[in-house]
């Protein structure tokens, strides 16, 4: 496929996410996490009018000088920028007003690419389809938390991805011997940054699920008193969970002496046989505590993830997120995009169903806070 295919695929499929959506969905900021629709489709465009068109397009003429200021996210070097908290107060532009200015961009940027491209250009232009992919994935979990704290709980759409087990019930442990092993990207495809400086880790003799913790068995966890009993939590993950009075999975709801679950179709009983989802770190690490075991490292879950299905929910690691030997931030505002975050942050391996397609690779180092949960993020245990 070409990267004038490339790129008009992936700016469509953003639009696309977009479509079930009611005018007043698109400007909802309810937490400091989860940014407003229209904020995604204007930050990924100005992402290509900054970064590639201005530096590459010929006599290119920007859009609206003030979008600098509205749709830089967290880059120090480009200027300054709306604060995160406040993306959700600004009712101008409005959503009409984002979407002439992705076609202006988008025109632009598709004339760019029928001219020759330059190895420089395609090197940020695989950047940008990246980055592009990874707001689509932030804008449907976004969609989902605003829509899931709505006491309506309205329907997105009729046809959310299941991600049942992909084999049986039966639990495997797979095991893996003591050794050295090697870590990290490695050939021709496009990587982050955070996935380079592959490097070799000694490993001990380890072993790890062939399955994801399901819905059922963390059910069983709670009844059993796991959000009650301080013994299986860390102290900073029991003062979150005495704080936020938390006592199950994100979205999960008790009606009438039953479990029920927000899903992108609406509120539907909780599916015992489905992976758990939306869980902090803080909730797997309790669990594995409370099943006697652990979860993997980042490093472990590398080695073994050719053994058993992964891609349905992002798996907490037991890892820090942090620097590979021998990393370095690239010159300007592109470095800034991995390394400034590698503090007091948790990696997180595989992908999910909201993970968009060709997207996802055993290498990819996903970080988030440990208290986070909005994405679709879940359990495989080790030990």
């Amino acid at each position: 496929m070409s990267f004038f295919e490339q790129y008009a695929q992936i700016r469509k499929h953003t639009e696309q996410i977009c479509l079930p959506l009611r005018t007043e969905d698109y400007v909802v900021q309810p937490i400091v996490d989860v940014s407003p629709p229209k904020w995604h489709l204007g930050h990924t465009t100005w992402f290509f009018e900054t970064f590639l068109l201005l530096p590459f397009a010929e006599k290119y003429q920007v859009y609206n000088a003030d979008y600098n200021y509205v749709f830089n996210s967290y880059y120090e070097t480009i200027g300054n920028r709306v604060i995160r908290t406040d993306r959700g107060n600004l009712s101008r532009p409005d959503v009409n007003e984002i979407y002439q200015y992705r076609a202006y961009v988008d025109e632009a940027m598709l004339k760019l690419l029928q001219d020759p491209i330059s190895s420089a250009l395609q090197e940020l232009l695989q950047i940008g389809f990246n980055h592009e992919q990874q707001h689509q994935e932030l804008l449907l979990t976004d969609i989902k938390y605003i829509l899931g704290h709505n006491p309506l709980f309205p329907v997105y759409h009729s046809a959310e991805t299941k991600a049942k087990r992909e084999t049986s019930n039966l639990r495997e442990m797979i095991s893996f011997t003591e050794g050295v092993y090697q870590i990290g990207h490695t050939g021709e495809g496009f990587c982050f940054d955070n996935e380079l400086g592959r490097h070799k880790v000694y490993l001990q003799d380890f072993s790890i699920s062939s399955e994801l913790v399901s819905n059922g068995e963390y059910l069983q966890f709670m009844e059993e008193g796991g959000y009650g009993n301080f013994s299986h939590w860390h102290a900073e993950g029991w003062d979150w969970v005495k704080n936020n009075n938390i006592t199950a999975p994100m979205y999960w709801h008790f009606i009438e002496n039953s479990w029920y679950n927000y899903t992108l179709e609406g509120l539907k009983p909780v599916d015992p046989d489905e992976p758990v989802a939306h869980i902090s770190y803080y909730e797997a690490y309790a669990y594995a505590c409370w099943a006697g075991l652990r979860l993997p490292t980042e490093f472990e879950w590398e080695v073994a993830a050719t053994k058993f299905n992964w891609g349905i929910r992002w798996e907490w690691t037991e890892s820090a997120y942090l620097p590979y030997p021998g990393f370095n931030k690239a010159p300007g505002a592109i470095g800034e995009y991995n390394g400034k975050f590698m503090v007091n942050q948790k990696v997180l391996r595989g992908a999910s169903v909201a993970t968009p397609a060709g997207h996802s690779r055993i290498t990819y180092r996903n970080f988030f806070h440990p208290y986070l949960r909005w994405q679709f993020t879940g359990i495989r245990l080790a030990k």
